[in-house]
Protein backbone atom coordinates (compact mmCIF):
# COMPACT_ATOMS: atom_id res chain seq x y z
CA UNK A 1 0.00 0.00 0.00
CA UNK A 2 1.18 3.53 -0.75
CA UNK A 3 2.54 5.64 2.07
CA UNK A 4 0.68 8.72 0.85
CA UNK A 5 -2.09 9.95 3.13
CA UNK A 6 -3.81 12.72 1.15
CA UNK A 7 -6.22 10.37 -0.62
CA UNK A 8 -8.71 8.52 1.56
CA UNK A 9 -9.16 4.74 1.40
CA UNK A 10 -12.43 2.80 1.22
CA UNK A 11 -13.89 -0.60 0.46
CA UNK A 12 -14.98 -0.69 -3.19
CA UNK A 13 -18.62 -1.51 -2.43
CA UNK A 14 -18.98 1.57 -0.22
CA UNK A 15 -18.13 3.67 -3.28
CA UNK A 16 -20.47 1.85 -5.65
CA UNK A 17 -18.15 -0.59 -7.39
CA UNK A 18 -17.88 -4.33 -6.94
CA UNK A 19 -14.68 -5.88 -5.63
CA UNK A 20 -15.36 -8.77 -8.00
CA UNK A 21 -15.36 -6.43 -11.00
CA UNK A 22 -12.00 -4.97 -9.99
CA UNK A 23 -10.63 -8.47 -9.48
CA UNK A 24 -11.87 -9.45 -12.95
CA UNK A 25 -10.07 -6.42 -14.37
CA UNK A 26 -6.80 -7.32 -12.63
CA UNK A 27 -6.95 -10.99 -13.62
CA UNK A 28 -7.83 -10.17 -17.22
CA UNK A 29 -5.00 -7.66 -17.41
CA UNK A 30 -2.55 -10.28 -16.18
CA UNK A 31 -3.73 -12.75 -18.82
CA UNK A 32 -3.97 -10.42 -21.80
CA UNK A 33 -1.65 -7.45 -21.19
CA UNK A 34 2.13 -7.65 -20.93
CA UNK A 35 2.52 -6.04 -18.44
CA UNK A 36 0.97 -3.60 -15.99
CA UNK A 37 3.27 -2.22 -13.29
CA UNK A 38 0.77 -0.47 -11.02
CA UNK A 39 -2.87 0.45 -10.77
CA UNK A 40 -4.78 2.80 -8.48
CA UNK A 41 -8.54 3.32 -8.81
CA UNK A 42 -10.17 6.31 -7.09
CA UNK A 43 -13.97 6.55 -6.79
CA UNK A 44 -15.81 9.43 -5.11
CA UNK A 45 -12.45 10.66 -3.81
CA UNK A 46 -11.51 7.34 -2.18
CA UNK A 47 -8.87 4.86 -3.28
CA UNK A 48 -10.80 1.59 -3.66
CA UNK A 49 -8.00 -0.52 -5.15
CA UNK A 50 -4.25 -0.15 -5.43
CA UNK A 51 -1.53 -2.58 -6.37
CA UNK A 52 2.01 -2.85 -7.70
CA UNK A 53 3.52 -5.75 -9.58
CA UNK A 54 6.81 -6.51 -7.82
CA UNK A 55 9.56 -5.40 -8.23
CA UNK A 56 7.59 -2.16 -8.74
CA UNK A 57 6.33 -0.57 -5.54
CA UNK A 58 4.31 2.32 -4.09
CA UNK A 59 7.30 4.48 -3.16
CA UNK A 60 9.17 4.00 -6.43
CA UNK A 61 8.87 6.76 -9.06
CA UNK A 62 8.03 5.71 -12.61
CA UNK A 63 9.04 7.23 -15.92
CA UNK A 64 5.94 8.98 -17.35
CA UNK A 65 7.04 9.78 -20.89
CA UNK A 66 4.30 11.92 -22.49
CA UNK A 67 2.04 11.87 -19.44
CA UNK A 68 4.47 14.65 -18.44
CA UNK A 69 2.69 16.86 -20.98
CA UNK A 70 -0.44 17.09 -18.87
CA UNK A 71 1.54 18.47 -15.92
CA UNK A 72 3.08 21.01 -18.30
CA UNK A 73 -0.43 22.06 -19.28
CA UNK A 74 -1.22 22.70 -15.62
CA UNK A 75 1.89 24.88 -15.42
CA UNK A 76 0.71 27.02 -18.32
CA UNK A 77 -2.74 27.28 -16.74
CA UNK A 78 -1.22 28.54 -13.51
CA UNK A 79 0.92 31.06 -15.35
CA UNK A 80 -2.15 32.30 -17.24
CA UNK A 81 -4.00 32.71 -13.93
CA UNK A 82 -1.08 34.74 -12.60
CA UNK A 83 -1.31 37.09 -15.58
CA UNK A 84 2.08 36.12 -16.97
CA UNK A 85 0.74 35.26 -20.44
CA UNK A 86 -2.37 34.40 -22.44
CA UNK A 87 -2.94 31.50 -24.80
CA UNK A 88 -3.27 33.99 -27.65
CA UNK A 89 0.23 35.40 -27.16
CA UNK A 90 2.52 34.85 -30.18
CA UNK A 91 5.19 32.25 -29.53
CA UNK A 92 7.79 34.62 -31.01
CA UNK A 93 7.05 37.13 -28.26
CA UNK A 94 8.94 35.05 -25.71
CA UNK A 95 12.08 34.40 -27.78
CA UNK A 96 13.09 37.68 -29.45
CA UNK A 97 16.77 36.72 -29.56
CA UNK A 98 16.29 33.21 -30.92
CA UNK A 99 14.21 33.73 -34.04
CA UNK A 100 15.23 34.70 -37.55
CA UNK A 101 15.18 38.41 -38.41
CA UNK A 102 12.51 37.57 -41.00
CA UNK A 103 10.32 34.76 -39.65
CA UNK A 104 7.76 33.18 -41.93
CA UNK A 105 4.11 34.14 -41.83
CA UNK A 106 3.04 30.82 -40.30
CA UNK A 107 5.59 31.13 -37.51
CA UNK A 108 4.45 34.67 -36.83
CA UNK A 109 0.87 33.37 -36.62
CA UNK A 110 1.73 30.61 -34.12
CA UNK A 111 0.18 31.20 -30.70
CA UNK A 112 0.61 29.53 -27.31
CA UNK A 113 -2.71 27.76 -27.81
CA UNK A 114 -1.30 26.09 -30.93
CA UNK A 115 1.53 24.63 -28.85
CA UNK A 116 -1.01 23.42 -26.32
CA UNK A 117 -3.39 21.82 -28.80
CA UNK A 118 -0.76 20.24 -31.06
CA UNK A 119 -1.69 22.16 -34.19
CA UNK A 120 1.39 24.33 -34.68
CA UNK A 121 1.43 23.90 -38.46
CA UNK A 122 4.44 21.59 -38.56
CA UNK A 123 4.18 18.45 -40.66
CA UNK A 124 6.76 16.51 -38.61
CA UNK A 125 7.42 16.21 -34.87
CA UNK A 126 10.16 18.71 -34.04
CA UNK A 127 11.75 16.77 -31.17
CA UNK A 128 14.54 15.16 -33.20
CA UNK A 129 15.64 18.54 -34.54
CA UNK A 130 15.88 19.91 -31.00
CA UNK A 131 18.16 17.07 -29.93
CA UNK A 132 20.39 17.73 -32.95
CA UNK A 133 20.98 21.38 -32.01
CA UNK A 134 24.76 21.63 -31.76
CA UNK A 135 24.69 24.69 -29.51
CA UNK A 136 22.10 23.15 -27.15
CA UNK A 137 19.69 26.02 -27.83
CA UNK A 138 16.47 24.10 -28.32
CA UNK A 139 14.14 27.14 -28.64
CA UNK A 140 16.31 28.50 -31.45
CA UNK A 141 16.27 25.11 -33.16
CA UNK A 142 12.46 24.97 -32.90
CA UNK A 143 12.00 28.46 -34.33
CA UNK A 144 14.38 27.72 -37.23
CA UNK A 145 12.23 24.87 -38.53
CA UNK A 146 9.82 25.41 -41.43
CA UNK A 147 6.15 25.75 -40.45
CA UNK A 148 4.56 24.30 -43.55
CA UNK A 149 0.89 24.87 -42.72
CA UNK A 150 -1.18 27.53 -41.05
CA UNK A 151 -1.24 27.07 -37.26
CA UNK A 152 -4.57 25.66 -36.13
CA UNK A 153 -5.24 23.95 -39.45
CA UNK A 154 -4.34 20.35 -38.57
CA UNK A 155 -3.38 18.08 -35.66
CA UNK A 156 0.16 16.73 -35.37
CA UNK A 157 1.46 15.19 -32.17
CA UNK A 158 4.55 17.31 -31.58
CA UNK A 159 6.55 16.84 -28.40
CA UNK A 160 8.80 19.75 -29.32
CA UNK A 161 5.76 22.02 -29.01
CA UNK A 162 5.35 20.95 -25.39
CA UNK A 163 9.02 21.66 -24.76
CA UNK A 164 8.41 25.22 -25.93
CA UNK A 165 5.70 25.60 -23.28
CA UNK A 166 8.27 24.64 -20.66
CA UNK A 167 10.75 27.08 -22.17
CA UNK A 168 8.13 29.84 -21.99
CA UNK A 169 7.65 29.19 -18.27
CA UNK A 170 11.41 29.49 -17.76
CA UNK A 171 11.54 32.71 -19.81
CA UNK A 172 8.72 34.23 -17.77
CA UNK A 173 9.79 33.12 -14.30
CA UNK A 174 13.52 32.43 -14.39
CA UNK A 175 12.71 29.01 -12.96
CA UNK A 176 12.55 25.57 -14.45
CA UNK A 177 9.06 24.17 -14.91
CA UNK A 178 9.73 21.74 -12.06
CA UNK A 179 10.75 24.59 -9.75
CA UNK A 180 7.71 26.61 -10.78
CA UNK A 181 5.28 23.73 -10.24
CA UNK A 182 6.69 22.49 -6.94
CA UNK A 183 4.99 24.98 -4.58
CA UNK A 184 1.97 25.56 -6.83
CA UNK A 185 1.03 22.00 -7.83
CA UNK A 186 3.29 19.28 -6.50
CA UNK A 187 3.41 20.18 -2.82
CA UNK A 188 -0.38 20.76 -2.53
CA UNK A 189 -0.93 17.34 -4.14
CA UNK A 190 1.54 15.65 -1.79
CA UNK A 191 4.04 14.99 -4.59
CA UNK A 192 7.62 14.80 -3.34
CA UNK A 193 10.83 13.64 -4.96
CA UNK A 194 9.71 14.41 -8.52
CA UNK A 195 12.47 14.66 -11.13
CA UNK A 196 12.31 16.04 -14.66
CA UNK A 197 14.82 15.75 -17.48
CA UNK A 198 16.31 18.94 -18.92
CA UNK A 199 17.76 20.17 -22.17
CA UNK A 200 21.48 21.10 -22.30
CA UNK A 201 20.65 24.55 -20.86
CA UNK A 202 18.63 23.34 -17.90
CA UNK A 203 15.12 23.83 -19.30
CA UNK A 204 12.81 20.93 -18.42
CA UNK A 205 11.89 18.89 -21.47
CA UNK A 206 8.17 19.42 -20.80
CA UNK A 207 6.80 16.80 -23.17
CA UNK A 208 8.51 13.90 -21.40
CA UNK A 209 11.01 13.22 -18.64
CA UNK A 210 8.88 13.60 -15.50
CA UNK A 211 9.18 10.82 -12.92
CA UNK A 212 6.64 10.51 -10.09
CA UNK A 213 4.89 7.76 -8.12
CA UNK A 214 1.55 6.12 -8.90
CA UNK A 215 -0.37 7.98 -6.21
CA UNK A 216 1.09 11.24 -7.53
CA UNK A 217 -0.65 10.47 -10.81
CA UNK A 218 -3.90 9.61 -9.00
CA UNK A 219 -3.79 12.81 -6.92
CA UNK A 220 -3.25 14.87 -10.07
CA UNK A 221 -6.22 13.15 -11.70
CA UNK A 222 -8.40 13.68 -8.64
CA UNK A 223 -7.59 17.39 -8.69
CA UNK A 224 -8.64 17.52 -12.34
CA UNK A 225 -11.82 15.55 -11.61
CA UNK A 226 -12.69 18.10 -8.91
CA UNK A 227 -12.21 20.91 -11.44
CA UNK A 228 -8.95 22.13 -10.00
CA UNK A 229 -9.62 21.60 -6.29
CA UNK A 230 -7.78 19.14 -4.05
CA UNK A 231 -8.42 18.57 -0.34
CA UNK A 232 -10.61 21.66 -0.29
CA UNK A 233 -7.97 23.95 -1.78
CA UNK A 234 -8.07 25.57 -5.20
CA UNK A 235 -4.95 24.41 -7.08
CA UNK A 236 -5.68 25.11 -10.76
CA UNK A 237 -8.43 27.44 -12.05
CA UNK A 238 -11.67 25.65 -12.89
CA UNK A 239 -11.78 27.44 -16.23
CA UNK A 240 -8.38 26.04 -17.15
CA UNK A 241 -9.38 22.45 -16.36
CA UNK A 242 -12.44 22.89 -18.58
CA UNK A 243 -10.42 24.46 -21.38
CA UNK A 244 -7.57 21.94 -21.17
CA UNK A 245 -9.93 18.96 -21.34
CA UNK A 246 -11.99 20.41 -24.21
CA UNK A 247 -11.31 18.92 -27.69
CA UNK A 248 -9.54 21.79 -29.46
CA UNK A 249 -8.02 19.60 -32.20
CA UNK A 250 -9.70 17.04 -34.43
CA UNK A 251 -7.46 13.96 -34.50
CA UNK A 252 -9.90 11.54 -36.12
CA UNK A 253 -8.06 9.73 -38.91
CA UNK A 254 -11.05 7.64 -39.94
CA UNK A 255 -9.68 4.25 -38.92
CA UNK A 256 -10.99 1.80 -36.35
CA UNK A 257 -7.61 1.18 -34.71
CA UNK A 258 -6.55 3.08 -31.59
CA UNK A 259 -10.01 4.57 -31.37
CA UNK A 260 -9.28 6.36 -28.09
CA UNK A 261 -6.62 8.39 -29.90
CA UNK A 262 -9.26 9.80 -32.27
CA UNK A 263 -11.70 11.42 -29.86
CA UNK A 264 -10.15 14.89 -29.95
CA UNK A 265 -7.17 16.56 -28.31
CA UNK A 266 -7.27 19.33 -25.73
CA UNK A 267 -4.45 21.26 -24.13
CA UNK A 268 -2.01 18.35 -23.65
CA UNK A 269 -4.85 15.96 -22.83
CA UNK A 270 -6.46 13.27 -24.98
CA UNK A 271 -10.22 12.90 -25.11
CA UNK A 272 -11.51 9.32 -24.63
CA UNK A 273 -14.71 7.52 -25.34
CA UNK A 274 -17.38 7.63 -22.61
CA UNK A 275 -16.84 11.38 -22.03
CA UNK A 276 -13.55 10.65 -20.29
CA UNK A 277 -10.18 12.29 -20.88
CA UNK A 278 -6.63 11.42 -20.02
CA UNK A 279 -2.98 12.21 -19.98
CA UNK A 280 -0.91 9.31 -21.23
CA UNK A 281 2.66 8.34 -21.98
CA UNK A 282 4.47 5.80 -24.11
CA UNK A 283 4.23 2.14 -23.15
CA UNK A 284 1.15 2.60 -20.98
CA UNK A 285 1.38 5.43 -18.44
CA UNK A 286 -2.16 6.71 -17.80
CA UNK A 287 -4.06 9.29 -15.81
CA UNK A 288 -7.68 8.62 -16.83
CA UNK A 289 -10.34 11.05 -15.60
CA UNK A 290 -13.95 9.82 -15.81
CA UNK A 291 -16.29 12.70 -14.83
CA UNK A 292 -19.52 10.76 -15.48
CA UNK A 293 -18.38 8.04 -13.06
CA UNK A 294 -16.66 10.41 -10.58
CA UNK A 295 -13.56 8.23 -10.91
CA UNK A 296 -9.85 8.40 -11.66
CA UNK A 297 -7.61 5.56 -12.75
CA UNK A 298 -3.80 5.76 -12.56
CA UNK A 299 -1.79 3.09 -14.35
CA UNK A 300 1.89 2.58 -15.03
CA UNK A 301 3.03 -0.19 -17.33
CA UNK A 302 5.32 -1.48 -20.05
CA UNK A 303 2.99 -2.37 -22.90
CA UNK A 304 3.19 -2.19 -26.67
CA UNK A 305 -0.59 -2.06 -27.21
CA UNK A 306 -1.90 0.93 -25.26
CA UNK A 307 -5.40 0.68 -26.73
CA UNK A 308 -5.82 -2.79 -25.23
CA UNK A 309 -5.38 -1.34 -21.74
CA UNK A 310 -8.14 1.21 -22.32
CA UNK A 311 -10.41 -1.42 -23.86
CA UNK A 312 -10.01 -3.51 -20.71
CA UNK A 313 -10.89 -0.52 -18.54
CA UNK A 314 -14.04 0.19 -20.54
CA UNK A 315 -15.16 -3.46 -20.52
CA UNK A 316 -14.51 -4.36 -16.87
CA UNK A 317 -14.41 -1.22 -14.74
CA UNK A 318 -16.65 1.37 -16.38
CA UNK A 319 -19.92 -0.64 -16.36
CA UNK A 320 -19.27 -1.82 -12.80
CA UNK A 321 -19.51 1.70 -11.35
CA UNK A 322 -22.92 2.31 -9.81
CA UNK A 323 -24.48 5.58 -8.68
CA UNK A 324 -25.11 4.23 -5.17
CA UNK A 325 -23.13 2.16 -2.71
CA UNK A 326 -23.40 -1.61 -2.94
CA UNK A 327 -23.98 -4.16 -0.19
CA UNK A 328 -20.78 -5.19 1.55
CA UNK A 329 -19.15 -8.29 0.06
CA UNK A 330 -16.48 -9.37 2.58
CA UNK A 331 -15.46 -12.46 0.67
CA UNK A 332 -14.91 -10.64 -2.62
CA UNK A 333 -13.20 -7.74 -0.84
CA UNK A 334 -10.83 -10.16 0.89
CA UNK A 335 -10.05 -11.92 -2.39
CA UNK A 336 -9.30 -8.60 -4.06
CA UNK A 337 -7.02 -7.46 -1.22
CA UNK A 338 -5.16 -10.77 -1.28
CA UNK A 339 -4.69 -10.53 -5.03
CA UNK A 340 -3.46 -6.94 -4.90
CA UNK A 341 -1.03 -7.76 -2.09
CA UNK A 342 0.70 -10.53 -4.03
CA UNK A 343 1.01 -8.95 -7.48
CA UNK A 344 4.34 -9.62 -9.16
CA UNK A 345 5.80 -9.79 -12.62
CA UNK A 346 6.48 -13.41 -13.47
CA UNK A 347 10.17 -14.21 -12.89
CA UNK A 348 12.11 -16.39 -15.31
CA UNK A 349 10.93 -19.98 -15.22
CA UNK A 350 13.42 -22.85 -15.35
CA UNK A 351 16.10 -24.69 -13.40
CA UNK A 352 18.95 -23.57 -11.16
CA UNK A 353 21.31 -25.99 -12.83
CA UNK A 354 21.94 -27.63 -16.19
CA UNK A 355 24.21 -30.07 -17.97
CA UNK A 356 26.65 -27.31 -18.99
CA UNK A 357 26.35 -25.09 -15.92
CA UNK A 358 29.60 -26.24 -14.31
CA UNK A 359 31.46 -25.96 -17.62
CA UNK A 360 30.45 -22.35 -18.32
CA UNK A 361 30.35 -21.09 -14.73
CA UNK A 362 32.81 -18.20 -14.38
CA UNK A 363 34.08 -18.66 -17.92
CA UNK A 364 34.69 -15.45 -19.86
CA UNK A 365 33.65 -15.28 -23.50
CA UNK A 366 35.28 -12.72 -25.80
CA UNK A 367 32.64 -11.17 -28.04
CA UNK A 368 32.99 -10.51 -31.74
CA UNK A 369 32.94 -6.87 -32.81
CA UNK A 370 29.50 -5.36 -32.31
CA UNK A 371 27.82 -1.97 -32.57
CA UNK A 372 27.44 -1.69 -28.78
CA UNK A 373 31.21 -2.25 -28.34
CA UNK A 374 30.62 -4.97 -25.78
CA UNK A 375 33.89 -6.89 -25.35
CA UNK A 376 33.15 -9.90 -23.14
CA UNK A 377 30.48 -11.64 -21.08
CA UNK A 378 30.72 -13.97 -18.07
CA UNK A 379 28.04 -15.91 -16.22
CA UNK A 380 28.86 -16.74 -12.61
CA UNK A 381 26.25 -18.90 -10.88
CA UNK A 382 25.81 -19.70 -7.20
CA UNK A 383 23.33 -21.87 -5.33
CA UNK A 384 20.69 -19.14 -4.97
CA UNK A 385 21.81 -16.30 -7.21
CA UNK A 386 23.92 -15.51 -10.24
CA UNK A 387 25.89 -12.62 -11.73
CA UNK A 388 26.31 -11.61 -15.36
CA UNK A 389 29.44 -9.54 -16.08
CA UNK A 390 29.68 -7.53 -19.28
CA UNK A 391 32.85 -5.65 -20.21
CA UNK A 392 32.88 -2.77 -22.68
CA UNK A 393 35.04 0.24 -23.44
CA UNK A 394 33.95 1.90 -20.18
CA UNK A 395 34.91 -1.04 -17.97
CA UNK A 396 33.20 -4.00 -16.36
CA UNK A 397 29.52 -3.95 -15.42
CA UNK A 398 27.48 -6.54 -13.60
CA UNK A 399 23.88 -7.49 -13.01
CA UNK A 400 23.09 -9.76 -10.09
CA UNK A 401 19.89 -11.82 -10.06
CA UNK A 402 18.09 -14.67 -8.31
CA UNK A 403 16.37 -17.87 -9.34
CA UNK A 404 12.57 -17.89 -9.24
CA UNK A 405 12.26 -14.37 -7.85
CA UNK A 406 13.43 -10.79 -8.43
CA UNK A 407 16.63 -9.56 -6.79
CA UNK A 408 17.00 -5.79 -6.60
CA UNK A 409 20.30 -4.05 -7.15
CA UNK A 410 22.02 -1.55 -9.43
CA UNK A 411 24.17 -1.69 -12.53
CA UNK A 412 26.59 0.60 -14.33
CA UNK A 413 25.45 -0.66 -17.72
CA UNK A 414 24.23 2.13 -19.97
CA UNK A 415 20.52 1.42 -19.82
CA UNK A 416 17.78 3.95 -20.39
CA UNK A 417 16.26 5.85 -17.51
CA UNK A 418 17.71 4.36 -14.34
CA UNK A 419 20.58 2.30 -12.95
CA UNK A 420 18.22 0.53 -10.54
CA UNK A 421 17.39 -3.01 -11.63
CA UNK A 422 15.86 -6.23 -10.40
CA UNK A 423 16.95 -9.42 -12.10
CA UNK A 424 15.66 -12.97 -12.36
CA UNK A 425 17.15 -15.89 -14.23
CA UNK A 426 17.14 -19.64 -14.82
CA UNK A 427 18.30 -22.35 -17.18
CA UNK A 428 15.57 -22.70 -19.80
CA UNK A 429 17.27 -25.78 -21.27
CA UNK A 430 20.51 -27.70 -20.86
CA UNK A 431 22.55 -25.07 -22.71
CA UNK A 432 20.42 -21.89 -22.53
CA UNK A 433 20.39 -19.43 -19.63
CA UNK A 434 17.78 -16.66 -19.58
CA UNK A 435 17.93 -13.46 -17.52
CA UNK A 436 15.24 -10.80 -17.27
CA UNK A 437 16.38 -7.41 -16.02
CA UNK A 438 13.56 -5.17 -14.80
CA UNK A 439 14.55 -1.49 -14.75
CA UNK A 440 11.87 -0.86 -12.17
CA UNK A 441 11.70 2.93 -12.41
CA UNK A 442 10.97 2.59 -16.12
CA UNK A 443 8.83 0.45 -18.47
CA UNK A 444 11.89 -1.40 -19.74
CA UNK A 445 12.58 -5.07 -19.08
CA UNK A 446 15.26 -6.55 -21.36
CA UNK A 447 15.57 -10.32 -21.67
CA UNK A 448 19.09 -11.67 -22.16
CA UNK A 449 19.38 -15.20 -23.57
CA UNK A 450 22.79 -16.91 -23.52
CA UNK A 451 23.11 -20.10 -25.54
CA UNK A 452 26.30 -22.10 -24.99
CA UNK A 453 27.67 -24.62 -27.47
CA UNK A 454 31.13 -26.12 -26.95
CA UNK A 455 33.45 -23.07 -26.57
CA UNK A 456 30.96 -20.65 -28.14
CA UNK A 457 28.19 -18.44 -26.82
CA UNK A 458 25.43 -16.57 -28.61
CA UNK A 459 23.84 -13.71 -26.71
CA UNK A 460 20.46 -12.22 -27.64
CA UNK A 461 19.11 -9.16 -25.81
CA UNK A 462 15.48 -8.34 -26.50
CA UNK A 463 13.70 -5.29 -25.07
CA UNK A 464 10.05 -5.69 -24.11
CA UNK A 465 9.09 -2.30 -25.59
CA UNK A 466 10.85 0.36 -27.59
CA UNK A 467 10.47 3.21 -30.05
CA UNK A 468 10.55 2.18 -33.69
CA UNK A 469 11.90 -1.23 -34.77
CA UNK A 470 12.58 -3.35 -31.71
CA UNK A 471 14.98 -5.92 -33.13
CA UNK A 472 17.06 -7.82 -30.58
CA UNK A 473 20.79 -7.30 -30.14
CA UNK A 474 22.76 -10.40 -31.08
CA UNK A 475 26.35 -11.02 -30.02
CA UNK A 476 28.59 -14.02 -30.64
CA UNK A 477 31.60 -14.95 -28.56
CA UNK A 478 34.34 -17.50 -27.93
CA UNK A 479 35.68 -18.74 -24.61
CA UNK A 480 39.00 -17.14 -23.68
CA UNK A 481 40.54 -20.41 -22.43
Amino acid sequence: MSTHTLLKRSEPEAQGISSRAILDFIETAEKTIEALHSVMLVRHGHVVAEGWWAPYGPDIPHMLFSLSKSYTSAGIGLAVAEGRLTVDDPVLKFFPDDASAEPGENLKAMRVRHLLSMNTGHTKDTTEALHRAEDGNWPRAFLALPVERAPGSHFLYNTGATYMLSAIITKLTGQSLLEYLTPRLFEPLGISGATWETDPRGINTGGYGLNVKTEDIASFGQMLLQKGVFNGKRIVPEAWVAEASFPHSDNNNGTQSNIDWQQGYGYQFWRCRHNAYRGDGAFGQYCIVMPDQDAVLAITSGVSDMQRVLNTVWVYLLPAMRSRSLPADPQAAASLKAKLAQLALVPVQGQKNSAVAAQVNGRTYTLDANEQKAESITLTAGDNDFTVHIRDARGEHMVKGAYGTWLKGATTLQIEGSDKVAASGAWASDNTFVMKTCQYETPFRPTTTMTFQDAKVQVEIKMNVGFGPNAPLVWSGTAQD
